[in-house]
């Protein structure tokens, strides 16, 4: 088994935090999360989009994302309007406010790009931006294999939690169907 400081999704997690600590003060000083900045961000992009939609867009769970609209609604950064065809969903927009604040934080934003890229060299920033873009549809593409379809835990390692996944029903299991 690799080190663990070389497994891929720590090495993706600590450059992501390295990234991340050059625009959380920028986000902080004009009171948003990171979170809160993606789905503005997102939403610049589009005129409205559902909320599942946005979800994906904005890589977010279900609770959190709406935990993050309530707030970013109550300070008029994002509207909501029940969709037409189902008053079940509803779509979200940036309102003006909110575009004006991304209007206020961009410079700032795009001078920290600036300096990553002076940093770190804009050719290979750019090949790394390629190259995550390719290893994303790649990953997307393959198909997933799930160990516990095809290991059998020992029973000392086992969750206790509900498990999520049905269970595969096997010719020898239960009474040799």
């Amino acid at each position: 088994m690799r080190t663990f400081s070389r497994s891929l999704p720590m090495a993706l997690l600590r450059s992501r935090e390295a990234v991340m600590r050059h625009f959380r003060p920028l986000l902080r000083a004009h009171g948003l999360s990171e979170q809160q900045w993606r789905i503005l961000r997102a939403l610049t992009e589009i005129e409205a989009v559902e909320v599942t939609e946005l979800a994906e867009r904005a890589f977010l769970l279900g609770p959190s994302l709406s935990r993050m609209l309530r707030d970013l609604e109550g300070r008029k950064l994002i509207a909501r309007k029940l969709a037409k065809d189902d008053q079940r969903r509803s779509r979200v927009s940036i309102t003006p406010k909110g575009l004006k604040l991304i209007e206020i934080v961009a410079p700032f934003s795009e001078q920290i790009y600036a300096d990553i890229a002076r940093h770190f060299g804009q050719a290979k920033l750019a090949a790394l931006q390629e190259m995550l873009g390719a290893l994303e549809t790649h990953l997307v593409e393959m198909p997933m294999r799930h160990a516990a379809d095809v290991v059998d835990s020992e029973p000392e390692f086992r969750s206790t939690a509900p498990s999520k996944r049905r269970p595969a029903t096997r010719p020898d299991a239960q009474g040799g169907r």
